[in-house]
């Protein structure tokens, strides 16, 4: 059982390519890990191992994201109907002090030059606080 989890909230009335959901939704995340990792100043606590990239666990820092790279690494993809509900999870999460990376799209390939918001992710949070923020969104 996974103690935290890293929510992804996809935009499903921009119609997208799966493609262009996957690709989305790994920016997000990438940037949702690299915020959370700048907070708690562990940019420099980051190691190659065998199985992969890890944090050093020498730090015996205990938070949500360490638990998240140590334990599994949970992540749950909703989606959200229009580009205010994107922003009202957002504004939520920011008001509870919680990192959230908002994706803009240049539009280059699927939205006509417009520049887009297409999803967020929050960064690893424990499962209780994650589902309070998105459990009432559907699976995507």
């Amino acid at each position: 059982m996974y103690k935290s989890k890293m929510m992804i909230v996809m935009r499903k009335d921009l119609k997208m390519r799966k493609g262009k959901i996957a690709a989305q939704a790994g920016h997000a995340c990438v940037e949702a890990v690299l915020m959370a990792l700048q907070k708690e100043n562990r940019l420099n606590d980051i190691e190659e191992s065998s199985d992969g990239v890890e944090l050093n666990r020498d730090n015996k820092i205990n938070t949500p994201l360490s638990e998240w790279f140590h334990y599994g690494c949970a992540k749950v993809c909703v989606y959200v109907d229009s580009e205010a509900e994107l922003l009202d999870i957002a504004r939520i999460a920011t008001e509870k002090g919680i990192l959230t990376a908002i994706i803009t799209d240049a539009g280059m390939t699927e939205f006509h030059g417009i520049p887009t918001k297409t999803c967020l992710a929050l960064e690893p949070l424990p499962c209780d606080i994650a589902d309070e923020l998105t459990g009432h969104l559907n699976l995507y």
